[in-house]
């Protein structure tokens, strides 16, 4: 940052004109995906379901604990759909989650 103020850049700007510049980078990306798959309301429920089985699993707080509970959640639905049927892989992510909730309300991992 000093180099910087010492060369002449406004460091002030650089980050609003970094964060523009991003933005308008997602915006373009959002336009180009909504134009090819089809949009509604409800199309990300199953995901913000998982995510949330995942950071019920690892821990609140915890990013050593997400990623251990997103493996956890993976490994168990990927072994569920093998060897008991892929329909059930959202029964047994509840499963998982409502045991880990039972059994050790604050996650495998813990607060960090």
């Amino acid at each position: 940052r000093d180099a910087a103020i010492l060369m002449g850049v406004n460091v002030k700007t650089i980050p609003l004109v970094v964060f523009a510049i991003s933005t308008a980078l997602g915006v373009c990306a959002g336009v180009m995906v909504g134009s090819l798959f089809a949009i509604a309301p409800g199309i990300g429920e199953g995901l913000v379901v998982k995510g949330f089985a995942v950071l019920i699993l690892g821990g609140l707080g915890s990013i050593p604990g997400a990623v251990v509970g997103g493996l956890v959640l993976g490994i168990t639905e990927a072994l569920a759909a093998g060897f008991i049927s892929s329909a059930y892989k959202d029964v047994i992510a509840f499963v998982v989650m409502i045991s880990v909730l039972l059994f050790r309300p604050q996650g495998l991992m813990g607060k960090a």
